[in-house]
């Protein structure tokens, strides 16, 4: 392995581009060559007509030759299209470290409840949002998994089976491109409810009895056949397809059903068999993936052989369609019975393509997970802590900021100090250090790395009022929507979890003795609920709730500085409650005239 995921992503990627320039290269000589073939192929039916001996040869040979350039072409193309998608992959890596990765991905947004206590504060979907930055899955199944532990903190024990999963897995390059390759076509052609329905369907009529006796028809047919070339007499014959027309034209309507039925799922697990196959291959140490994996054993035959065993019985369906072997598939009952045959593993298997998709849909969030801790190299494991609600962290910065811009700041809430007030001129940083705390909270309870030199907390449920805007729909103005998140993140507070309370602003829609009142009771019954959490305001009148309970609560703040006319912000936290405002500062130096 490279020394860091820059080196890997770039090293892989120019190993890539060669690759995909000598397939280039070979599709245009195997062009040339084919048009040079058929060519060659023209002058020997010219030869022939001319009734030149030499023309046939030529022209068997041209044939020969054109079929086998058309096998080798075809295998190039699909290689250069592997390495245009390996291209993408590692173009889509770097994006990451590099944070453009805004509009690259998967936004998620399909995924985003409209209603959720945190989701749209802190930007976990939408172009640039946690989710695209994270994500790497192909299918739905997988992107909805990721989705939901974004979306709710899972117990301290699932989350270390995550984290030991992912840490296995983070070292596995390989692996990731493979999956991501072979994944490509599903997010287009896999569509779990409708592969689940189809394994879970109620049967279709033809019984193991409709099977054995296709099965008898058949030897007898092809036994009179071959009585009659022997010289029997061809009444037997006759017979014999008879019983074959009157059995099939009894079974032709659940035959019918049964092969329009599968037509769809096949398309589906011709491309599953890859992933799969691939996930066989694979083997484990620790016991969340290697549980994983058993799960797909539930047949005696690993998921990539039974799907195979239907891809042949399909094939062998489509035989019936030579305009040679007709004749004699009518008279096997080919259909019926492959019909049958196909059914039958529709029944044994099918109940269990819904697990198969879970398993597949668990391992791509995990490798999202792992493709990211082995991105983020400076990310670290979070810790978990029992008992009362806590969260203390140093250097924690935002993910999403780039390394470069990126401001860490520590924190420490716990029971005995569960508030922080934080005062601070506008833009100063107050909302994105919301953000910040929020965002590796649900990271560290979804089993990720976070952003941070370490960070410890206890299992939270967080609750945001950071990004709230009014409603024509729902005829909500901004005060009011802000009032309805408060109870909410209230009612959470009385669940089964501490609360994590992250609150932007509070009550800034009414005046200002009503929002001392109102901020400070909120405050209050959060704290009595056993909540922790930061209130940010710029309205210095809200400071004084921090002095108001005592050793319980703090203030810190957000400074500025006014530098050459332009505002100067070094976004760092710093206790106690901030000196001075900014906004008239703001004012003029957009040009309204503020004396």
């Amino acid at each position: 392995m490279n020394d860091t995921p820059r080196a890997h992503h770039e090293s892989a990627l120019a190993h890539r581009q060669r690759e995909a320039a000598r397939c280039a290269a070979n599709e245009r000589r195997l062009s040339n060559a084919r048009l040079a073939v058929f060519g060659l192929g023209g002058v020997a039916a010219v030869l022939v007509v001319r009734g030149v001996t030499a023309g046939v040869v030529l022209g068997a040979a041209a044939v020969g030759v054109f079929i086998a350039l058309a096998v080798v072409h075809e295998q190039v193309i699909q290689r250069h299209e592997r390495a245009r998608r390996a291209i993408a992959f590692h173009e889509r890596g770097l994006a990451r470290i590099d944070h453009r990765f805004a509009g690259t991905g998967q936004t998620g947004l399909a995924h985003a409840p409209a209603h959720h206590p945190y989701a749209s504060d802190l930007d976990l979907f939408g172009e640039g949002s946690l989710f695209e930055w994270l994500c790497t899955a192909r299918t739905v199944g997988g992107e909805a998994r990721l989705a939901s532990w974004l979306l709710a903190p899972a117990a301290p024990d699932v989350v270390a089976r995550r984290g030991v999963a992912v840490e296995e897995l983070r070292p596995r390059t390989g692996l990731r491109e493979d999956w991501a390759l072979l994944a490509e076509d599903l997010r287009v052609d896999l569509h779990p409810e409708t592969l689940e329905a189809w394994g879970n369907a109620a049967p279709m009529g033809l019984t193991r009895f409709h099977a054995g006796a296709a099965a008898a028809l058949a030897v007898a047919g092809v036994a009179a056949l071959a009585a009659w070339t022997l010289g029997a007499s061809l009444v037997w014959l006759l017979t014999a397809i008879a019983f074959d027309l009157a059995f099939a034209a009894g079974l032709r309507e659940r035959v019918a059903a049964v092969l329009r039925s599968v037509e769809t799922p096949a398309r589906q697990l011709a491309v599953l068999s890859g992933l799969m196959a691939r996930l066989e291959s694979e083997s484990f140490a620790c016991e969340p993936l290697r549980e994983l994996r058993a799960r797909t054993r539930r047949t005696h035959r690993t998921p990539s052989r039974e799907i195979d065993r239907l891809r042949r019985r399909l094939e062998l369906v489509d035989s019936r369609r030579n305009a040679f072997f007709a004749p004699l598939a009518g008279l096997l009952l080919w259909g019926t019975q492959f019909a049958c045959a196909i059914e039958r593993w529709r029944c044994d298997v099918g109940p269990h393509l819904a697990e198969w998709i879970d398993v597949l849909s668990e391992l791509e969030a995990l490798l999202s997970l792992a493709g990211n801790a082995f991105e983020q190299a400076d990310a670290v494991v979070p810790e978990f802590r029992s008992g009362g609600p806590c969260l203390e962290a140093r250097g924690l910065g935002h993910p999403l900021i780039s390394p470069e811009t990126r401001v860490r700041n520590d924190i420490a809430l716990d029971a005995d100090r569960p508030f922080w007030i934080v005062s601070g001129s506008n833009m100063s940083g107050k909302s994105t250090w919301l953000r910040t705390i929020g965002v590796n909270a649900v990271l560290a309870q979804a089993g990720a790395r976070v952003c941070a030199t370490s960070l410890t907390l206890s299992p939270l449920q967080v609750g945001a009022s950071i990004r709230i805007v009014d409603s024509l729909q729902e005829g909500a103005s901004h005060f009011f929507a802000e009032i309805q998140r408060l109870r909410a993140i209230l009612e959470l507070a009385d669940g089964p979890l501490p609360t994590l309370f992250l609150l932007d602003e509070i009550l800034h829609g009414t005046n200002s003795r009503d929002r001392a009142i109102g901020a400070e009771a909120v405050v209050r019954a959060l704290v009595l609920r056993g909540a922790i959490g930061l209130v940010t305001t710029h309205d210095l009148a809200l400071a004084g709730i921090a002095d108001r309970l005592g050793d319980r609560a703090a203030n810190v703040h957000f400074s500025d500085r006014l530098v050459d006319g332009e505002m100067s912000f070094d976004y760092r936290v710093r206790a106690g409650v901030v000196e001075r405002s900014n906004a008239l500062d703001l004012m003029r130096s957009v040009g309204l005239p503020i004396d």
